[in-house]
């Protein structure tokens, strides 16, 4: 029974700290925005030094946000910092920012 529990909790712990690194600051740039749907695409710029390269793009993402400024806000084009959060497999931004 101790087993269990310490697995559970262990298992809580990781679900919390895999979400929240969505939350962290992060920079990109804004490759579609789909005004319909209330989403906006945005493909990860990697900080730092990855291997040899630096600057290097990391995957496209789809972001939903949370009210229609966020639309307007931003064109594709604009590099960004944003944070998001992820509920269920859908990743909503909280935040969105031109640099």
């Amino acid at each position: 029974m101790g087993t269990t529990r310490f697995i559970f909790a262990g298992a809580a712990a990781l679900g919390m700290l895999a979400t929240s690194a969505l939350a962290d600051d992060l920079t990109g740039m804004v490759m579609r925005i789909d005004r319909l749907n209330g989403t906006i695409s945005i493909q990860q710029i990697q900080k730092g030094t990855v291997g040899a390269s630096s600057g290097s793009a990391g995957a496209l993402q789809e972001y939903k946000t949370k009210d229609a400024a966020m639309l307007d806000a931003v064109h594709a084009g604009d590099r960004v910092n944003y944070s998001a959060t992820e509920t269920n497999g859908t990743g909503t931004l909280t935040k969105l920012q031109k640099r």
